[in-house]
């Protein structure tokens, strides 16, 4: 082997290694996404991670309305506040009932959505846009406004249903039941929507030749969805079932607005409109912020334990 032909091979092998990056420059181009992501991250810190801090901070005050008034000084309860919020048995009550409220409105919206989300995959062009557009028209309906139209159309005097039902004077709002049904009805109206639109891009996201083959075998309709369509779209599913828990584990209109503030005696009180009544209408804004960081604390939990599951069964989220 001559001198040039040693020379030939280490030239390549020199050009690779001033091409190759080295190893500090690779560990500081990945902070190159953080530099991108701090503006949004810093405007994301004023209106959230401040707001909580303060929310936790007051749950560990005494902080009434002699405080707020300065009339007496502010002194630190440590768990205190807690220990009285455990220790009501009403705060249980309404735990439970929110818990079991928030489960069938997520069950209930995810099927309506994901039923309608098929339904659109199967009909034409105009009955199409006509849904998407009444479904769209019930998504931007303000929370308020939709609830006082339900009211109008369930009112036992005035409204339409009880004459097409026959029901006379029936009190929609007046049982327990009754009222905690017209509410999950009125959120389902406003939540399905989110989840019909986006199951129906993540099937049309499907490729047919998929379908047509799961078709061709004789599969049903339900056999398709549950075996070929939902594994396909669990990431999408994942996001659409976690967005449900968050937004109707935390309702606060519809049940104020509908049941003239958590019903009668509190029969239909949620979380959220309990701790509006502890905070505002009892003064105890102490109590108040404790039930809000027990309910922010919940959906932590069950978000973080859902996506551990799903991350255990080999999910890519």
């Amino acid at each position: 082997m001559t001198a040039h032909d040693t020379l030939a091979e280490r030239a390549p092998r020199s050009a690779v290694a001033k091409a190759a990056p080295t190893g500090p420059r690779r560990r500081g181009g990945g902070w190159t996404p953080w530099l991108y992501l701090a503006p949004a991250l810093a405007v994301l810190g004023g209106l959230l991670v401040y707001p909580v801090y303060q929310l936790g901070l007051i749950s560990f005050l005494e902080y009434t309305q002699a405080q707020v008034s300065g009339g007496e000084p502010t002194t630190f309860q440590g768990f205190g506040n807690y220990a009285t919020l455990f220790a009501d048995a009403e705060f249980w009550q309404v735990l439970i009932a929110t818990v079991l409220f928030a489960a069938a409105c997520v069950v209930s919206t995810l099927t309506v959505g994901c039923a309608l989300a098929v339904l659109l995959t199967r009909v034409r062009a105009l009955p199409r846009l006509a849904l998407m557009l009444a479904a769209l028209g019930a998504w931007a309906t303000p929370a308020i406004t939709g609830s006082t139209a339900w009211l109008l159309l369930f009112d036992p005097d005035f409204g339409p249903v009880n004459r097409v039902l026959g029901l006379g004077d029936h009190s929609w709002t007046y049982g327990r039941y009754s009222a905690f049904a017209l509410v999950l009805l009125e959120v389902v109206w406003c939540s399905f929507p989110f989840v019909m639109v986006t199951v129906y891009a993540g099937i049309r996201a499907v490729p047919a030749e998929v379908l047509e083959a799961a078709a061709l075998d004789g599969a049903s309709q339900w056999r398709i969805w549950r075996s070929v369509l939902a594994p396909m779209l669990r990431p999408i599913l994942v996001v659409v079932t976690i967005q449900s828990v968050i937004w109707d584990f935390k309702v606060f209109t519809q049940i104020y607005v509908m049941t003239n503030g958590g019903g009668i005696a509190g029969q239909n009180l949620v979380l959220n409109v309990y701790a509006y009544q502890k905070a505002f209408a009892s003064s105890q804004y102490s109590l108040g912020s404790a039930i809000g960081v027990v309910t922010l604390a919940i959906l932590l939990a069950v978000t973080l334990v859902y996506l551990r599951l799903l991350k255990r069964q080999g999910e890519e989220l």
